[in-house]
């Protein structure tokens, strides 16, 4: 099973980047231990702060990955065009965030990307991750 794992801006600080809601460990860090959790996986990462990069690679990836899981950020609640990359690609997509946007500013609380995504995993931490993982486990 391949797996591909996609972020969006200023996930490239986590570790740094307000640590009262995203943590003290960096992805990098949580990456190693995922792919140790799941070694029959083979797991793909993209991180990239510019929305037409990610809609690049949704593209590169979609027909090939058996999933897809991202975490597109402040895109989350304003691209149209990520929304529209997830729609027009075959592979299975969930949706994940670190901290529960229904619990942080209202601009927060809609994601244009949910209704085409197969699920949406949040509030967990890093650990929403591992749930998505699991979820193409079952």
């Amino acid at each position: 099973m391949k797996i591909i794992l996609i972020n969006g801006p200023n996930l490239n600080l986590l570790g740094v980047r307000e640590k009262t809601i995203y943590g003290n460990q960096s992805f990098d860090e949580y990456y190693v231990k995922l792919k140790e959790r799941f070694p029959q996986i083979e797991f793909d990462y993209f991180q990239s702060n510019v929305e037409g990069e990610i809609v690049n690679k949704l593209h590169e990836v979609g027909f090939s990955a058996d999933g897809i899981i991202i975490n597109a950020g402040a895109y989350t609640h304003t691209s149209v065009a990520i929304r529209d990359a997830i729609s027009g690609i075959n592979s299975t997509v969930v949706e994940v965030h670190i901290s529960n946007i229904l619990t942080r500013e209202s601009f927060r609380h809609e994601s244009l990307i949910g209704p085409v995504c197969k699920g949406s995993i949040m509030g967990f931490g890093l650990d929403s991750y591992r749930l998505a993982v699991e979820s193409f486990l079952v």
